[in-house]
């Protein structure tokens, strides 16, 4: 991952690990058709979110074990 992009992907982990957000909210926030900084994509592709049911069966985005490891690791946990 490159040293640009590690600060705004450790942003996108911390902020879903407070409280898993509706997938539709996280996309807004995050999704981003720059190929120089696709943050999101670099999240899911490195596990560090994950998808789970919400209430009422939506999808929700939360930080995974790998994703709580690296924001330990970043010195953010």
């Amino acid at each position: 991952m490159g040293e640009t992009l590690t600060p705004l992907v450790a942003d996108l982990v911390e902020w879903v690990a407070r409280a898993p957000r509706p997938y539709s909210e996280v996309l807004e926030a995050w999704r981003t058709s720059c190929p120089r900084l696709p943050v999101w994509e670099e999240a899911v592709d490195r596990s560090l979110v994950g998808f789970v049911h919400g209430p009422g069966g939506g999808r929700e985005v939360e930080a995974t074990t790998a994703g709580l490891a690296f924001l330990k690791s970043a010195g953010r946990a």
